[in-house]
């Protein structure tokens, strides 16, 4: 299985990336790859914009990457109970190419934060808003309070039934 990571957030210290990073690592026998949405930065999206650049070669090759891929994780980080501003810039020119960013790939939803809440907001945005983009949502999970509950030394989360519960999460893919 071809899996596809990635954080939501241009943070070079995103604990979201963390997360769906060892997300990635409990589906056993994947071949996973880590994408940085920092490597897709564009300018930001308008009519203006796409009337003067069309379809950038980054959305592109963003759009290409997902079509690569047997299963896709996306953690998300939330800014003011939304998508971060990289990343829905990034999914707004993606979206310009074909409405069905997702492509009918299955899709775990994660969202992390430091906060008790675990970004919870914007992961039930997301979940609602993926199906209308061939998203074909498996399975969802917040974590709370990030940095109670993962272990940063090891990479892990260190809460047992968080890991179990994500554990089951991911091998819906």
């Amino acid at each position: 299985m071809k899996l596809l990571a990635l954080a939501a957030s241009s943070s070079s210290k995103s604990i979201n990336k963390q997360l769906a990073t060892y997300a990635a690592s409990l589906v056993e026998g994947a071949d996973v790859e880590i994408l940085d949405i920092n490597d897709y930065e564009m300018p930001l999206f308008s009519q203006d914009r796409e009337d003067e650049l069309g379809h950038p070669e980054l959305a592109q090759r963003f759009f290409a990457k997902i079509g690569e891929v047997d299963g896709i994780i996306i953690s998300f980080a939330e800014h003011n109970g939304s998508y971060t501003a990289a990343y829905k810039n990034l999914f707004d020119w993606t979206s310009r190419i074909d409405q069905k960013v997702f492509q009918n790939k299955p899709m775990v939803l994660l969202s992390t934060s430091p906060g008790p809440g675990g970004a919870n907001t914007v992961l039930t945005v997301a979940k609602g808003s993926a199906p209308h983009f061939a998203g074909d949502v498996k399975a969802s999970l917040s974590i709370p309070s990030f940095f109670d509950n993962f272990d940063m030394e090891a990479g892990k989360l260190r809460n047992e039934e968080l890991k179990q519960a994500l554990y089951e999460a991911v091998n819906k893919l």
